[in-house]
């Protein structure tokens, strides 16, 4: 079989049989066999694992934003469950950055976009208006991440 012939057999192993087409590639790659592999699909599923751990630190910030914003805004609500749930996505999010460290500037970029939905979501959830919480957030991104803060 030419290389050209295996290339395009890997082509269509992709489309047909997703994991089977994982495992060849792992194992392409670890006999270094290089000129067999499906390259324009490596490139594609690497680019694609970036953008999904992007879109991993942005829905744990999110979510860690809305319980945040719960549990400053309806203190009569407040519970350990609240709590636990607060805790649970800062140690979400910590291990998102702890694995990929090169996002923790993404971290920062994505804050205000990131409470904006926050604050969009949480209002939808709690029945609450949106004027219910403030257009600029109300904590530091700083602060987010810091295990004993729970806004008063």
């Amino acid at each position: 079989m030419t290389a050209r012939s295996s290339q395009t057999s890997a082509l269509s192993l992709y489309d047909h049989d997703y994991y089977r087409w994982l495992k060849h590639t792992v194992r392409l790659l670890h006999e270094g066999n290089f000129a067999r592999l499906d390259v324009p699909h490596l490139i594609e599923e690497i680019e694609t694992m970036g953008r999904s751990e992007k879109r991993e630190l942005r829905n744990r910030l999110v979510i860690l934003l809305m319980h945040l914003l719960k549990w400053k805004y309806q203190p009569i609500q407040r519970s350990e469950m609240w709590r636990s749930a607060i805790s649970e996505q800062r140690i979400s999010l910590e291990g998102v950055l702890e694995d990929s460290p090169s996002l923790r500037p993404f971290f920062t970029a994505m804050f205000d976009d990131c409470y904006q939905r926050a604050r969009q979501q949480t209002a939808y959830e709690t029945g609450l208006s949106i004027e219910s919480f403030p257009e600029t957030y109300p904590f530091e991104p700083s602060t987010v991440q810091d295990a004993g803060y729970f806004p008063e």
